[in-house]
């Protein structure tokens, strides 16, 4: 070979081992390089979760790692902590806004230099909102659960009734087509079930929804610190005046000197009092869809937004949201972020929405809008949905409890079972 051909083939060669090294170093479009392992510990469900990211991973260059432990949600605070003071937590936590509250001194908020708060209102539901704090960001919104209606359209077209109920004072009229009762008195069909707790699914959460839709916040912050207050009985706050109409109605269905009278205590629960038949109404979370109709295929059921109140001014109704909370013991938080943020994309959301039927937190993908039936349905309670920050959800179910019982017993006034109830959630809310 002459000098010429030499170089030449060498210069040949290393271009070779320069493509192989670049092929073999590639990790794709998006800056999908290879992220480090994470480990995750939350309240939401394991097998869901590891599907997705097994899911994500198909298609992925470089796969995510993350090691995901799920905790039931009456042992996950007591599991935390304790991981925490031997050393051992997580880098990220996934629960509801009922459990970050009280852990919002062991994550750290993800900085406005990062992601600043207008991304963040453009980019997901207004119920998200409430991760917002002074210092940053404090969860990464992940999947949303919110309240919706399931009809019995067989009850309603025997009734004559054409149409679901829009608003919460069209049930009065509906009722008095539905409603029946045996000669001794007895609820046998019943158009709601309001009024009582004991066997009423998700009776926290309807209650809750009814002061939101009052332009009532439920909890608020006092200050930047970590001190929330009750906004539903209030003395020194709007939330007294708004919340008294909304208890008035949830509670008028249990009484029997009311003409709306449609509900007691002696019923069955009301998710099995809808599957019976019985029930022309059911509220409850739109994950339920598939349980409902699994449990009685031959119901002829459909679903609504949850109705609202006529002329008001808040549209909404009650979401259950969970998000992703970077733990500050972390080792490498910004690593833990880059990986928790390959979960919210559209394209691996849209994944989500497919496997959960659960609409997603992202207001552009519910801008793209469902020709699915029921996700039309989902797609706008997201965008209404609210919730409110707790530090224990089974004691302010005690004291939502408590304020409708004493009014439906006769021991208190609504005004005073408002106010009473609103001190002592208070103290629950900073017993953290």
């Amino acid at each position: 070979m002459s000098k010429f051909q030499i170089i030449l083939t060498s210069v040949f060669v290393l271009f070779i081992i320069i493509g192989v090294v670049l092929f073999a170093t590639y990790k794709g479009d998006g800056g999908q390089a290879e992220l480090p392992p994470i480990t995750v510990w939350g309240t939401f469900p394991e097998p869901l979760l590891t599907k997705y990211i097994t899911n994500l991973n198909i298609t992925r260059p470089s796969p995510l790692k993350i090691e995901y432990t799920q905790i039931s949600e009456a042992n996950f605070d007591k599991a935390f902590i304790e991981a925490l003071a031997r050393g051992l937590g997580p880098d990220a936590i996934l629960v509801s806004q009922d459990l970050l509250h009280k852990h919002e001194d062991k994550v750290v908020p993800i900085p406005y230099s990062v992601l600043s708060q207008r991304d963040f209102q453009n980019t997901f539901v207004t119920q998200a909102e409430l991760y917002l704090h002074s210092s940053g960001v404090l969860a990464l919104p992940f999947m949303l659960d919110p309240l919706v209606m399931y009809w019995n359209r067989d009850t309603f077209t025997n009734a004559g009734v054409a149409v679901f109920p829009k608003f919460w004072d069209e049930f009065s009229a509906i009722g008095q087509r539905i409603n029946q009762k045996d000669v001794n008195s007895n609820i046998r069909k019943t158009v709601i079930s309001l009024g009582e707790f004991n066997n009423l699914a998700h009776a926290r959460e309807i209650l809750g929804a009814l002061f939101l839709q009052a332009g009532n916040p439920v909890t608020y912050r006092e200050s930047d610190s970590l001190v929330m207050a009750s906004a539903i009985g209030s003395r020194g706050y709007v939330g007294l005046t708004s919340s008294l109409p909304a208890l008035n109605f949830f509670t008028k269905f249990s009484d029997p000197r009311n003409a709306d009278y449609s509900w007691n205590r002696a019923l069955p629960n009301s998710k099995s009092f809808f599957l019976s038949g019985n029930l022309a109404t059911y509220i409850g979370f739109a994950s339920e869809l598939v349980d409902i109709r699994q449990k009685n295929p031959n119901i002829d059921f459909d679903v609504a937004p949850l109705p609202q109140a006529r002329g008001g001014q808040n549209r909404a109704t009650f979401g259950t949201m969970y998000g992703f909370s970077i733990v500050r013991s972390s080792a490498d938080a910004n690593s833990a972020f880059a990986v928790l943020s390959e979960l919210l994309t559209p394209s691996s959301l849209s994944e989500m929405v497919t496997m959960s039927y659960l609409p997603p937190v992202r207001r552009d993908m519910i801008a793209s809008g469902s020709s699915d039936p029921y996700l039309s349905i989902f797609y706008d309670s997201a965008l209404i949905s609210k919730g409110w920050l707790d530090t224990n959800k089974s004691e302010s179910y005690r004291i939502f409890k408590d304020i409708v019982e004493s009014v439906t017993s006769g021991k208190k006034n609504a005004s005073q079972a408002l106010q009473d109830g609103s001190d002592e959630f208070d103290l629950s809310l900073k017993n953290i």
